[in-house]
This record gives structure tokens, C-alpha cells and sequence, in this order.
């Protein structure tokens, strides 16, 4: 079974309400539009000329101008301004992406030369750096990650993270679209995270509660199959399978070589397993069987 390790956090029996600093939260509004119109109209700045100036002076004269329709198809100008138009769309497109993802890394950085991202619980009742810069980053991030996951380069959501620093996304690693999973992770090489997972490395605990942020950690050839969620400072090990609708409370740490399900998600056995899945025993011996003759036929072919 998974064993699960609980961080010594704040012992909240031993604080009375007096004791408590309540203030009223800053809402920063002007930081959170601040950063959208920035990224949002930033990165549209240098595509938007590009298509601007291709318009104006090659697609409006030499093909939407043309008066002649069987020219549009037999004049070299028309044709290529109209063969040229999608080459162009799709160029700019691609420089409004890197340059979201660098004015976003650019305002990440500065946020986090002013307050890392650490382990920790965040109060909501007293007002500091940490909180405020939390909130910005929280909102800073949803466009740029919802411009690439809702777009028609999914895939490019690994180097969005990476580039950025929010994430840290190893080589061979598959990202589906899911909730959260936006900041503070781990995951190694070779990993698949399924469809709608949710990996929150932070957690409001109540309305305007404490926020517990820690790092979730995910290890090389780990596979949430989907709608498995994953809470703050879950620590799981290579070679892991989550089998869907697993879900790991905070702070759980799976050694790995395993399958997990359940919620809160624990080791699955092979009796387990063969019910899920509907095998019996005749089964699992010709699945051996045609692994040993595939890993005898791969040996003599390397000796070839």
C-alpha cells in the first residue's frame, strides 16, 4: 500500500480566535488586468503588423482587387498571394504563442525574484507578498495556458510550462487537457498524465481559508490513465499506473512500481486487478507466454 507521509504543517488546536489577524483580502484587480492586457495585447503586437502589411500590399491588390475571376487561378501573383495567405496566418500564430510565453516569463520571473514559489501554507487572513504574488500568478497563468490547450497546437503545452518555469516537464512526457496542473509540478520522462486529471499543488482549505502549497512530484513512466486527482505534495515513484477515478490525498508518497486506484488511491493486487479488468488465470499465462516468445524472437534479431 501506499504509504502516506504527513508534514508537520501548524498545530491549529493550539490558536484561539483572538489570537487570529483578520484583514480583508486585496483583490489587485488593476495587477490582474495589468498582466492580461500585457500578455494578451503584447503578444499580438508584432503577428497583428505581419498580417496587417501582408493584407495591404500582396492579398487586398493582387487577389481580393482582381476583378477577373479566371485570372485569380492563371496570374503567378494571385496565386501566390492566395497560397501564401494560410503560410502567413499560421507563422503569425506561432509568434503570438512564443511571444505570450515570453512576456508571461518575463512577469513569472520578476514575481518570483520578489517572492519564490516555496512549500508552505499560505495564510488568507494576513496580507503579504507571498499571497499577493500567489493570486497574480494563479490568474497570470489560465490565459496562456488555455490559448495553447484550447488551440489547434495542444502539444505545445510542455514547452509552454518549461519555457515559462512554472512547471517542469520531462522528455517524452504527454500532457492532456485537464484542470489545475498549471504551476509548481514535476513530472519525469516518459510519463502520460490522462484526460481531466486534476493536479492541484495548492489547496483553499474553506472559503478564504489557508492555502497548503507544496510541489507535486510525479516520476518517470508514471501513467494517470484519467480523472485522477491529485492533491498538494503527493510525491509518486516510477513505473506507477493510476487506474481512472484514483484520487491521492495531500502529502501521500507512493514508492511506485505499482498500480494504484481508489480514492484515497492505495495498491491494487493481482486478484484485484484480474477482476477489473476481466482476465482469469488461462489468460494471464498466454499473455507470459507471448512475452517470452516476443523477447526470444527480439534476441535473435539483435544477434542478427
Amino acid at each position: 500500500m501506499g504509504t502516506e507521509k504527513i508534514r508537520p504543517i501548524v498545530d491549529k488546536s493550539k490558536i484561539s480566535n483572538d489570537q487570529v489577524t483578520k484583514e480583508e483580502i486585496k483583490l489587485q484587480f488593476h495587477w490582474y488586468m495589468f498582466a492580461f492586457f500585457l500578455i494578451f495585447l503584447g503578444s499580438f503586437l508584432i503577428p497583428g503588423i505581419i498580417l496587417i502589411l501582408y493584407v495591404r500590399f500582396f492579398f487586398v491588390p493582387y487577389f481580393l482587387s482582381n476583378s477577373c475571376f479566371m485570372c485569380l487561378f492563371t496570374n503567378i501573383y494571385s496565386l501566390l498571394a492566395l497560397i501564401f495567405m494560410p503560410i502567413v496566418l499560421t507563422i503569425s500564430y506561432l509568434i503570438h504563442l512564443y511571444a505570450m510565453g515570453l512576456i508571461t516569463r518575463w512577469l513569472w520571473k520578476t514575481t518570483e525574484k520578489i517572492s519564490p514559489s516555496k512549500d508552505g501554507v499560505i495564510p488568507r487572513n494576513i496580507n503579504s507578498k507571498t499571497l499577493n504574488l500567489y493570486n497574480i500568478r494563479s490568474f497570470m497563468i489560465k490565459y496562456p495556458k488555455n490559448a495553447i490547450i484550447k488551440g489547434p497546437f495542444p502539444w505545445l503545452i510542455n514547452w509552454l510550462y518549461n519555457f515559462i518555469g512554472t512547471n517542469k516537464i520531462g522528455k517524452g512526457t504527454t500532457v492532456e487537457e485537464q484542470f489545475g496542473a498549471d504551476r509548481y509540478v514535476e513530472i519525469g520522462n516518459n510519463s502520460y498524465i490522462g484526460v481531466n486529471c486534476g493536479f492541484s499543488s495548492h489547496s483553499v482549505e474553506g472559503i478564504f481559508g489557508n492555502v497548503s502549497y507544496f510541489k507535486i512530484k510525479i516520476g518517470d513512466n508514471v501513467t494517470t490513465s484519467g480523472l485522477n486527482c491529485i492533491a498538494p505534495g503527493v510525491i509518486i515513484g516510477d513505473n506507477s499506473y493510476l487506474l481512472p477515478l484514483a484520487g491521492a490525498t495531500k502529502y501521500n508518497v507512493l514508492k511506485g512500481d505499482n498500480y494504484y486506484f481508489g480514492a484515497p488511491l492505495r495498491k491494487i493486487f493481482k486478484k484485484k486487478v484480474m477482476e477489473y479488468l476481466n482476465v482469469n488465470e488461462e489468460d494471464l499465462e498466454k499473455d507470459s507466454k507471448v512475452k517470452e516468445k516476443y523477447q526470444k524472437v527480439k534476441e535473435e534479431l539483435e544477434k542478427i
